[in-house]
C-alpha cells in the first residue's frame, strides 16, 4: 500500500479575551478556537495525512529549514501571520539568532515542495496590513503580489466565486456554481501564474509554479466566518481542497 501524502497546516486558531462589566463589577472570560475542522476533514477523505499546528504551536514547532519541511508533500499557511512564523519565543524573549522560517518555506517550494497560502484576517497583509507577508520570501514563492496595506475586501451581501480557467486540474469536474463567499484578501496574479478562479473582479485562486515546487494563492477563507456554511457544506468543497492539495504536491 503506497504511503499516504502529508500536509502541514499551519494557523488556524485564536483564543478570545472578553471583558464582561456588569454595573460596578467586572470579569474576564477566555476561548480558544479553531476553524481547521472542514479542510482537516476533506484532506483527509482524500487520502491525505494530515498534521496541524495552531498557531501558538506553529510558533514553536514549525520546521526551520526546507530539509525538515520535505517530510511534508505540501505546507499549507492559513489565517497565521508573518510575525508568529518570524518571531520564534527564542528570537523574541532570548535574542537567540535562529534561521529565517520565511526562507526555508520558500526554499522548500524552490526545491520541489507544495504551497498553499489561504485567506483570512492574518494572511497575505490582512487586517491593518498586520499579517506582513508582502516583500518576503513566502510572496515570492507564492503566484501574486500583495497589495501594501489592509487588502481586506469584506462582501457581506455575498460574492459568487466563477470558474476562469475550466480545465485546470484544480477545478475539474466541479459544477460551474458555486456558493458565495463573504469575503477574501485581494491580490494581483503573477505574469506567470494562472488565474483559476475569479470573486468579483478579483482573483479567488491562482496557480503557479516556482522553481521545481508549485504554490496556490486561496483569497478566502477555508472555514468561517469568510466561508459561510453553504460554502463549507457545498459538496464541491472537498474535491476543490483534494484537487488544490494534489496539484501542490505534482499531480
Amino acid at each position: 500500500m503506497a504511503d499516504k501524502r502529508r500536509v502541514l497546516i499551519a494557523g488556524e486558531s485564536w483564543t478570545v479575551h472578553s471583558i464582561h462589566q456588569k454595573g460596578f463589577d467586572s470579569f474576564t472570560t477566555t476561548e480558544y478556537a479553531e476553524g481547521v475542522q472542514w479542510l482537516r476533514d476533506a484532506l483527509q477523505a482524500g487520502g491525505w495525512e494530515v498534521t496541524f499546528q495552531p498557531s501558538h504551536v506553529a510558533a514553536t514547532d514549525f520546521p526551520f529549514d526546507a530539509q525538515a519541511l520535505s517530510a511534508y508533500d505540501c505546507v499549507m499557511l492559513s489565517d497565521i501571520g508573518a510575525n508568529t512564523l518570524l518571531l520564534h519565543p527564542d528570537t523574541f524573549r532570548k535574542s537567540q539568532v535562529l534561521p529565517n522560517r520565511l526562507d526555508a518555506i520558500r526554499d522548500y517550494v524552490r526545491q520541489g515542495g507544495g504551497l498553499v497560502m489561504i485567506g483570512g484576517y492574518l494572511t497575505f497583509q490582512g487586517i491593518d496590513g498586520k499579517a506582513r507577508y508582502r516583500g518576503t520570501a513566502v510572496e515570492e514563492a507564492l503566484p501574486v503580489l500583495m497589495e501594501a496595506n489592509d487588502d481586506r475586501v469584506e462582501r457581506p451581501e455575498g460574492v459568487a466565486p466563477r470558474v476562469a480557467a475550466k480545465d485546470h486540474p484544480i477545478v475539474r469536474g466541479l459544477e460551474a456554481s458555486w456558493p458565495s463567499l463573504l469575503g477574501y484578501n485581494r491580490f494581483q496574479a503573477k505574469a506567470d501564474g494562472t488565474v483559476v478562479a475569479t470573486a468579483g473582479e478579483d482573483p479567488l485562486i491562482v496557480a503557479g509554479s516556482f522553481g521545481k515546487g508549485r504554490s496556490v494563492a486561496f483569497a478566502s477563507d477555508c472555514g468561517p466566518h469568510w466561508a459561510p456554511p453553504p460554502f463549507v457544506d457545498w459538496k464541491g468543497y472537498a474535491p476543490l481542497w483534494q484537487q488544490i492539495a494534489n496539484w501542490v504536491a505534482g499531480d
